[in-house]
């Protein structure tokens, strides 16, 4: 849809899977919010749409749900148990088009991002999950150009406190007096 095409929303996530070398199967499940550009990844055993339908759920489940709009997927299997997520957490799944990886292209750059440090052929078996997350850690403070230099920490945690203050200051009808 065109309000997550725009980027002017916030809580709209890019998915996909960085595949390790054979014969190992352990992957990375990544997710990039889409305006602030910032990574979440998880290793999984395998490829599986369970394995990867668990690591998303233990991704998204510590975001505000005012911050975790929807996600959008390519078209490759290890996204058909979607609707676990969607149904547990309150979440949409949009498919990009066969063939049109540029309509998640924000989530192909931070893929290729990981692949500077575990480039194709990596065995992920060795890596720990402290390894990944001190990679995700320098992309996330890494500043960018699209950002006007900020890094995608600093303006997930900038939208995050706007999205949670409409949330947590509801109005109310009620007017107090002495």
């Amino acid at each position: 849809p065109k309000r997550v095409d725009s980027r002017h929303e916030f809580g709209h996530f890019e998915s996909d899977t960085v595949i390790g070398t054979a014969p190992s199967k352990r992957c990375i499940d990544t997710q990039v919010e889409r305006k602030s550009r910032r990574l979440f990844a998880r290793f999984i055993e395998d490829k599986s749409a369970l394995a990867t339908a668990r690591a998303e759920y233990d991704i998204y489940k510590d975001i505000p749900a005012p911050a975790r709009i929807d996600r959008t997927w390519d078209n490759g299997t290890e996204s058909s148990c979607h609707l676990l997520v969607d149904e547990a957490l309150g979440m949409l799944t949009y498919y990009a088009n066969p063939y049109s990886s540029y309509q998640r292209g924000t989530n192909e750059n931070r893929n290729g991002r990981i692949r500077r440090y575990l480039p194709k052929k990596t065995s992920f078996d060795d890596l720990t999950d402290a390894d990944l997350q001190a990679i995700v850690d320098e992309i996330n403070d890494t500043p960018m150009k699209v950002l006007d230099w900020e890094t995608p920490n600093e303006v997930w945690y900038r939208e995050l406190g706007k999205v949670l203050s409409k949330t947590s200051h509801p109005k109310t009808g009620v007017a107090l007096t002495n």
